[in-house]
């Protein structure tokens, strides 16, 4: 699979998953994982999987601090509803990362390790995602703002030319060469802007 070099610079994102370390799956249970897991889980990478990526990096830096962030000890709720807008999509990469799932997750094992119940929707919160330790009951609130990083120019007349069929094969190439250029920027250059991820800390 070949992909464009800058998924490797993109920040990674380590955790402690203690049902990976019972089942042998892990050394010390330690699991990272890289952008390029969510662009497979995803089937693509655009802004709304970058973005995903870098408020769950914010808001497990923001609860756990120096600490490994523990994998399936996170309740993760969205402001909006599953079926609205990108919110899938996002949800799809937090559950990747964090291990919280609906009531299809997994069930655990001898009552620990139950992963189920812990992703929710349609949350009353001022931001976009709220995540909560369930052992502290800290949480935090972000939200996105790719707004702040500026597509080029050329974007809106190629991609209407490719959505209509109508690009030819360079066109087609710069269209995807432009895409992944506003990706990069948004995961290498703004990882660490807090106007384009923002994090409020509170306690439940």
């Amino acid at each position: 699979m070949n992909t464009p070099s800058f998924y490797n610079d993109a920040p990674k994102i380590t955790l402690y998953d203690p049902l990976a370390e019972f089942l042998g799956a892990a050394e010390k249970g330690v699991v990272g994982y890289n952008y390029l897991d969510a662009v497979k889980l995803a089937g693509h990478s655009c802004p709304t999987v970058a973005g995903a990526w870098l408020m769950t990096r914010k808001a497990l830096a923001s609860l756990y601090g120096d600490e490994l962030p523990v994998r399936g000890a996170i309740q993760v709720s969205f402001r909006d509803g599953q079926a609205d807008g990108v919110t899938g999509v996002i949800a799809n990469v937090v559950s990747l990362i964090t291990g919280a799932a609906q009531a299809g997750g997994f069930k655990g094992i001898g009552g620990k390790f139950d992963r189920r119940n812990l992703l929710h929707f349609n949350a009353t919160i001022a931001g976009e995602i709220r995540y909560t330790r369930l052992d502290t009951g800290i949480n935090v609130e972000t939200s996105y703002h790719p707004e702040l990083v500026s597509p080029s120019s050329d974007m809106k007349e190629l991609i209407q030319k490719a959505m209509m069929g109508i690009a030819n094969a360079e066109e087609r190439n710069l269209f995807g060469l432009l895409w992944q250029d506003r990706v990069k920027r948004i995961l290498i250059e703004h990882a660490d802007n807090a106007e384009m991820i923002s994090a409020i800390i509170s306690r439940s």
